[in-house]
Protein backbone atom coordinates (compact mmCIF):
# COMPACT_ATOMS: atom_id res chain seq x y z
CA UNK A 1 0.00 0.00 0.00
CA UNK A 2 2.68 2.32 0.90
CA UNK A 3 4.41 1.96 -2.75
CA UNK A 4 1.83 2.49 -3.94
CA UNK A 5 1.15 5.83 -2.45
CA UNK A 6 4.98 6.60 -3.23
CA UNK A 7 4.18 5.41 -7.04
CA UNK A 8 1.13 7.85 -7.28
CA UNK A 9 2.61 11.10 -5.80
CA UNK A 10 5.68 10.50 -7.73
CA UNK A 11 3.85 10.07 -10.94
CA UNK A 12 1.58 13.60 -9.61
CA UNK A 13 4.66 15.25 -8.89
CA UNK A 14 6.16 14.77 -12.67
CA UNK A 15 2.87 15.66 -14.73
CA UNK A 16 2.76 18.87 -12.34
CA UNK A 17 4.45 21.43 -14.49
CA UNK A 18 2.30 19.38 -17.54
CA UNK A 19 -0.91 20.58 -15.61
CA UNK A 20 0.15 24.13 -15.01
CA UNK A 21 1.31 24.06 -18.57
CA UNK A 22 -2.26 23.55 -19.79
CA UNK A 23 -4.27 25.15 -17.11
CA UNK A 24 -2.75 28.80 -16.56
CA UNK A 25 -3.97 30.90 -14.30
CA UNK A 26 -7.28 32.20 -14.54
CA UNK A 27 -9.25 34.10 -12.38
CA UNK A 28 -13.23 34.16 -12.84
CA UNK A 29 -15.69 36.71 -11.46
CA UNK A 30 -17.19 35.15 -7.99
CA UNK A 31 -20.85 36.27 -9.36
CA UNK A 32 -20.94 32.99 -11.79
CA UNK A 33 -22.53 30.35 -11.01
CA UNK A 34 -20.25 27.85 -11.70
CA UNK A 35 -16.07 27.40 -11.03
CA UNK A 36 -15.89 23.98 -13.29
CA UNK A 37 -12.75 23.58 -15.21
CA UNK A 38 -14.99 22.76 -18.11
CA UNK A 39 -16.45 26.25 -18.03
CA UNK A 40 -13.19 27.72 -18.30
CA UNK A 41 -12.56 26.63 -21.91
CA UNK A 42 -13.30 28.66 -25.40
CA UNK A 43 -16.22 26.15 -26.12
CA UNK A 44 -18.43 28.08 -23.28
CA UNK A 45 -21.26 30.05 -26.07
CA UNK A 46 -22.76 33.33 -25.02
CA UNK A 47 -24.84 35.71 -26.94
CA UNK A 48 -22.34 39.02 -27.65
CA UNK A 49 -23.67 42.50 -27.28
CA UNK A 50 -22.00 43.28 -30.88
CA UNK A 51 -23.39 39.95 -31.99
CA UNK A 52 -26.57 41.56 -34.08
CA UNK A 53 -23.98 43.38 -36.42
CA UNK A 54 -23.20 40.00 -38.28
CA UNK A 55 -26.75 39.71 -39.87
CA UNK A 56 -26.55 43.27 -40.89
CA UNK A 57 -23.31 42.40 -42.85
CA UNK A 58 -23.49 43.95 -46.74
CA UNK A 59 -25.96 46.62 -45.65
CA UNK A 60 -25.93 49.89 -47.69
CA UNK A 61 -27.78 53.01 -48.32
CA UNK A 62 -31.30 53.00 -49.82
CA UNK A 63 -31.89 49.62 -47.68
CA UNK A 64 -34.18 49.44 -44.82
CA UNK A 65 -33.74 46.62 -43.02
CA UNK A 66 -34.90 45.00 -38.96
CA UNK A 67 -32.18 45.82 -37.01
CA UNK A 68 -30.63 49.13 -38.52
CA UNK A 69 -31.55 51.01 -35.42
CA UNK A 70 -29.52 49.18 -33.41
CA UNK A 71 -26.29 49.72 -35.42
CA UNK A 72 -26.98 53.54 -35.30
CA UNK A 73 -27.59 53.36 -31.51
CA UNK A 74 -24.32 51.70 -31.61
CA UNK A 75 -22.48 54.46 -33.98
CA UNK A 76 -23.98 56.99 -31.15
CA UNK A 77 -22.80 55.47 -28.11
CA UNK A 78 -19.06 55.31 -29.69
CA UNK A 79 -19.23 58.87 -31.42
CA UNK A 80 -20.09 58.36 -35.04
CA UNK A 81 -23.76 59.67 -34.69
CA UNK A 82 -25.03 62.60 -32.73
CA UNK A 83 -27.27 61.27 -30.19
CA UNK A 84 -30.76 60.27 -30.76
CA UNK A 85 -30.18 61.21 -34.67
CA UNK A 86 -32.74 59.79 -36.06
CA UNK A 87 -32.89 56.32 -34.06
CA UNK A 88 -36.47 56.66 -33.95
CA UNK A 89 -39.31 58.17 -36.31
CA UNK A 90 -41.73 60.49 -34.83
CA UNK A 91 -44.34 57.85 -34.66
CA UNK A 92 -42.15 56.18 -32.01
CA UNK A 93 -41.37 52.86 -33.80
CA UNK A 94 -37.58 51.99 -34.63
CA UNK A 95 -36.41 53.22 -37.93
CA UNK A 96 -34.14 51.13 -39.63
CA UNK A 97 -33.04 52.99 -42.52
CA UNK A 98 -29.97 52.96 -43.87
CA UNK A 99 -30.04 56.63 -45.01
CA UNK A 100 -27.17 59.39 -45.79
CA UNK A 101 -26.48 59.72 -42.12
CA UNK A 102 -25.86 56.82 -41.35
CA UNK A 103 -23.65 56.12 -44.23
CA UNK A 104 -21.30 59.22 -43.20
CA UNK A 105 -21.41 57.50 -40.17
CA UNK A 106 -19.63 54.11 -41.45
CA UNK A 107 -17.56 56.39 -43.18
CA UNK A 108 -16.04 58.16 -40.65
CA UNK A 109 -15.65 54.52 -38.80
CA UNK A 110 -13.73 52.98 -41.43
CA UNK A 111 -11.51 55.99 -41.70
CA UNK A 112 -10.63 56.14 -37.81
CA UNK A 113 -10.34 51.87 -38.25
CA UNK A 114 -8.24 52.42 -41.29
CA UNK A 115 -10.70 50.35 -43.24
CA UNK A 116 -11.95 50.56 -46.93
CA UNK A 117 -14.45 53.64 -46.64
CA UNK A 118 -17.03 52.61 -48.65
CA UNK A 119 -20.07 53.13 -46.33
CA UNK A 120 -21.63 50.00 -46.45
CA UNK A 121 -21.70 47.39 -43.68
CA UNK A 122 -19.08 45.36 -45.16
CA UNK A 123 -17.42 42.27 -43.81
CA UNK A 124 -14.25 43.79 -42.63
CA UNK A 125 -16.17 46.97 -41.00
CA UNK A 126 -18.70 44.46 -39.05
CA UNK A 127 -15.77 42.57 -37.93
CA UNK A 128 -13.92 45.47 -36.74
CA UNK A 129 -17.81 46.59 -34.62
CA UNK A 130 -17.83 43.23 -32.77
CA UNK A 131 -14.71 43.84 -31.44
CA UNK A 132 -14.87 43.85 -27.47
CA UNK A 133 -13.88 47.32 -26.61
CA UNK A 134 -13.71 50.40 -24.25
CA UNK A 135 -17.22 52.27 -23.46
CA UNK A 136 -15.75 55.82 -23.91
CA UNK A 137 -16.75 57.35 -27.62
CA UNK A 138 -14.41 57.35 -30.31
CA UNK A 139 -15.35 60.90 -31.14
CA UNK A 140 -16.80 63.62 -29.40
CA UNK A 141 -20.36 63.66 -29.30
CA UNK A 142 -23.25 65.21 -27.83
CA UNK A 143 -22.28 63.06 -24.36
CA UNK A 144 -19.23 65.17 -23.98
CA UNK A 145 -19.87 68.94 -26.50
CA UNK A 146 -19.97 69.37 -29.88
CA UNK A 147 -20.66 66.48 -32.62
CA UNK A 148 -17.43 65.99 -34.82
CA UNK A 149 -16.60 64.16 -37.64
CA UNK A 150 -12.92 62.34 -37.57
CA UNK A 151 -11.90 65.34 -39.54
CA UNK A 152 -12.15 67.48 -36.97
CA UNK A 153 -8.86 69.74 -35.19
CA UNK A 154 -9.54 67.70 -32.56
CA UNK A 155 -7.25 64.97 -33.87
CA UNK A 156 -3.72 65.93 -34.48
CA UNK A 157 -2.62 65.51 -38.29
CA UNK A 158 0.25 63.28 -37.68
CA UNK A 159 0.06 62.03 -34.53
CA UNK A 160 -2.87 58.94 -33.82
CA UNK A 161 -3.33 60.07 -30.33
CA UNK A 162 -6.32 62.47 -29.52
CA UNK A 163 -6.77 63.99 -26.05
CA UNK A 164 -10.50 65.10 -24.63
CA UNK A 165 -12.67 67.98 -25.50
CA UNK A 166 -10.54 71.47 -24.16
CA UNK A 167 -7.28 69.19 -23.25
CA UNK A 168 -8.65 68.37 -20.36
CA UNK A 169 -5.85 67.30 -17.73
CA UNK A 170 -5.09 67.67 -13.90
CA UNK A 171 -3.67 70.85 -12.61
CA UNK A 172 -0.28 71.36 -11.71
CA UNK A 173 -0.68 70.99 -8.24
CA UNK A 174 -2.28 67.78 -8.55
CA UNK A 175 0.93 65.41 -9.58
CA UNK A 176 0.69 63.19 -6.94
CA UNK A 177 -2.64 61.25 -7.70
CA UNK A 178 -4.05 58.83 -4.99
CA UNK A 179 -6.33 55.81 -6.07
CA UNK A 180 -8.51 53.49 -4.54
CA UNK A 181 -11.26 50.30 -4.84
CA UNK A 182 -14.70 51.19 -4.55
CA UNK A 183 -17.36 48.34 -2.78
CA UNK A 184 -18.76 46.72 -5.92
CA UNK A 185 -18.56 42.71 -6.93
CA UNK A 186 -14.83 41.29 -6.24
CA UNK A 187 -13.73 39.43 -8.89
CA UNK A 188 -10.40 38.17 -7.75
CA UNK A 189 -8.36 38.34 -4.64
CA UNK A 190 -7.80 42.09 -3.49
CA UNK A 191 -4.08 41.55 -3.10
CA UNK A 192 -3.54 40.17 -6.87
CA UNK A 193 -5.87 42.84 -8.10
CA UNK A 194 -3.79 45.85 -6.08
CA UNK A 195 -0.71 44.41 -7.23
CA UNK A 196 -2.00 44.51 -10.88
CA UNK A 197 -3.49 48.18 -10.82
CA UNK A 198 -0.13 49.53 -9.12
CA UNK A 199 1.75 47.88 -12.06
CA UNK A 200 -0.51 49.32 -14.74
CA UNK A 201 -0.10 53.11 -13.15
CA UNK A 202 3.39 52.05 -12.87
CA UNK A 203 3.75 52.31 -16.81
CA UNK A 204 2.26 55.61 -16.94
CA UNK A 205 3.94 57.08 -13.74
CA UNK A 206 7.48 55.90 -15.84
CA UNK A 207 6.63 58.21 -18.66
CA UNK A 208 5.53 61.48 -16.65
CA UNK A 209 6.08 63.76 -13.57
CA UNK A 210 3.02 61.74 -11.92
CA UNK A 211 3.39 59.55 -8.16
CA UNK A 212 0.57 57.34 -8.29
CA UNK A 213 -0.18 55.65 -4.31
CA UNK A 214 -3.09 53.76 -3.51
CA UNK A 215 -5.03 54.41 -0.95
CA UNK A 216 -7.37 52.92 1.83
CA UNK A 217 -9.55 55.57 2.17
CA UNK A 218 -11.48 55.52 -0.99
CA UNK A 219 -13.54 58.27 -0.33
CA UNK A 220 -10.85 61.17 -0.19
CA UNK A 221 -8.91 59.29 -3.37
CA UNK A 222 -7.89 61.01 -6.47
CA UNK A 223 -8.91 58.26 -8.58
CA UNK A 224 -12.22 55.72 -7.89
CA UNK A 225 -11.95 52.48 -9.15
CA UNK A 226 -14.49 49.97 -9.15
CA UNK A 227 -15.85 46.75 -10.45
CA UNK A 228 -19.82 46.77 -11.39
CA UNK A 229 -22.76 45.01 -13.57
CA UNK A 230 -25.06 46.12 -15.89
CA UNK A 231 -26.85 49.36 -14.89
CA UNK A 232 -24.89 50.90 -11.43
CA UNK A 233 -26.13 54.07 -11.38
CA UNK A 234 -23.51 56.23 -14.00
CA UNK A 235 -25.78 56.50 -16.82
CA UNK A 236 -23.75 54.13 -18.47
CA UNK A 237 -24.94 50.43 -18.20
CA UNK A 238 -22.78 47.51 -19.15
CA UNK A 239 -23.66 45.19 -21.50
CA UNK A 240 -22.42 41.50 -20.42
CA UNK A 241 -19.98 39.07 -21.85
CA UNK A 242 -17.71 41.07 -24.55
CA UNK A 243 -18.99 44.08 -25.14
CA UNK A 244 -18.32 47.30 -23.41
CA UNK A 245 -15.33 46.00 -20.81
CA UNK A 246 -14.94 49.36 -19.25
CA UNK A 247 -15.36 52.73 -19.20
CA UNK A 248 -13.53 55.88 -17.74
CA UNK A 249 -13.97 59.31 -17.26
CA UNK A 250 -11.56 62.12 -17.47
CA UNK A 251 -9.77 64.74 -15.29
CA UNK A 252 -10.46 65.71 -12.95
CA UNK A 253 -13.39 63.28 -12.24
CA UNK A 254 -11.04 60.42 -11.56
CA UNK A 255 -13.77 57.36 -11.93
CA UNK A 256 -12.96 53.90 -13.85
CA UNK A 257 -15.40 50.74 -13.62
CA UNK A 258 -14.83 47.61 -15.11
CA UNK A 259 -17.65 44.98 -15.66
CA UNK A 260 -17.67 42.26 -13.86
CA UNK A 261 -20.04 40.32 -16.21
CA UNK A 262 -16.82 39.91 -18.32
CA UNK A 263 -14.20 36.68 -17.83
CA UNK A 264 -11.31 38.66 -16.37
CA UNK A 265 -7.70 36.89 -16.09
CA UNK A 266 -4.17 37.47 -15.37
CA UNK A 267 -2.34 36.82 -18.48
CA UNK A 268 -5.24 34.92 -20.29
CA UNK A 269 -5.06 31.92 -23.04
CA UNK A 270 -7.99 31.46 -24.10
CA UNK A 271 -10.14 34.68 -26.22
CA UNK A 272 -13.10 33.74 -23.68
CA UNK A 273 -10.99 35.85 -21.00
CA UNK A 274 -9.22 39.50 -20.67
CA UNK A 275 -6.36 40.45 -19.05
CA UNK A 276 -6.65 42.96 -16.33
CA UNK A 277 -3.98 44.94 -16.79
CA UNK A 278 -4.14 45.57 -20.66
CA UNK A 279 -7.22 46.84 -20.16
CA UNK A 280 -6.49 48.96 -16.92
CA UNK A 281 -3.64 50.59 -18.86
CA UNK A 282 -6.18 51.69 -21.65
CA UNK A 283 -8.92 53.19 -19.01
CA UNK A 284 -6.14 54.98 -16.81
CA UNK A 285 -4.84 56.46 -19.86
CA UNK A 286 -8.46 58.47 -20.20
CA UNK A 287 -7.81 59.03 -16.91
CA UNK A 288 -4.69 60.69 -17.46
CA UNK A 289 -6.55 62.74 -19.98
CA UNK A 290 -5.83 60.59 -23.24
CA UNK A 291 -8.55 60.09 -25.97
CA UNK A 292 -8.59 56.97 -28.19
CA UNK A 293 -5.87 56.58 -30.71
CA UNK A 294 -6.53 55.02 -33.43
CA UNK A 295 -3.13 53.55 -34.43
CA UNK A 296 -3.64 49.71 -33.59
CA UNK A 297 -0.10 49.70 -31.24
CA UNK A 298 -1.05 52.27 -29.11
CA UNK A 299 -2.33 51.31 -25.74
CA UNK A 300 -5.49 53.68 -26.14
CA UNK A 301 -6.30 51.95 -29.33
CA UNK A 302 -10.25 51.37 -28.88
CA UNK A 303 -10.58 47.03 -28.92
CA UNK A 304 -9.52 44.69 -27.38
CA UNK A 305 -9.20 40.79 -27.68
CA UNK A 306 -9.84 38.63 -25.58
CA UNK A 307 -6.87 35.87 -24.64
CA UNK A 308 -4.68 38.97 -25.28
CA UNK A 309 -1.96 40.57 -22.96
CA UNK A 310 -0.77 44.21 -24.31
CA UNK A 311 0.98 45.88 -21.48
CA UNK A 312 3.75 48.16 -22.77
CA UNK A 313 3.08 51.54 -23.53
CA UNK A 314 2.87 52.37 -27.75
CA UNK A 315 5.15 55.48 -28.90
CA UNK A 316 1.76 57.49 -29.70
CA UNK A 317 0.58 56.79 -25.96
CA UNK A 318 3.84 58.06 -24.95
CA UNK A 319 3.61 61.20 -27.08
CA UNK A 320 0.19 61.85 -26.55
CA UNK A 321 0.31 61.87 -22.27
CA UNK A 322 3.82 64.27 -22.65
CA UNK A 323 2.34 66.46 -25.41
CA UNK A 324 -0.88 67.17 -22.98
CA UNK A 325 1.50 67.63 -19.90
CA UNK A 326 3.93 69.86 -22.05
CA UNK A 327 6.84 67.04 -20.52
Amino acid sequence: MASKLTLFFTLAWALLPLILFLFPLLIESRSTPTSHLSDKVPHYHHRQPFEFIKKLEGSQKGETIKGIHQLKQYLEKFGYLPLHSNTTTTEGTNDDSFDDLLETAIKSYQHNFHLNISGQLDAATAKQMMIPRCGVADIVNEKRGNWRHLSSTLLHSISHYSLFQYSKRWPPSKTHLTYGFLNGVQVMDMKNLSSIISGAFAKWQAVTNFTLKETQNVESANIKIGFFSRSHGDGSPFDGRKGVLAHAYEPTVGVVHFDTDERWAINPSFNEFFDVKTVAMHEIGHLLGLDHSNDPNARMYPTVHGGRRKVELGADDIQGIRTLYGL
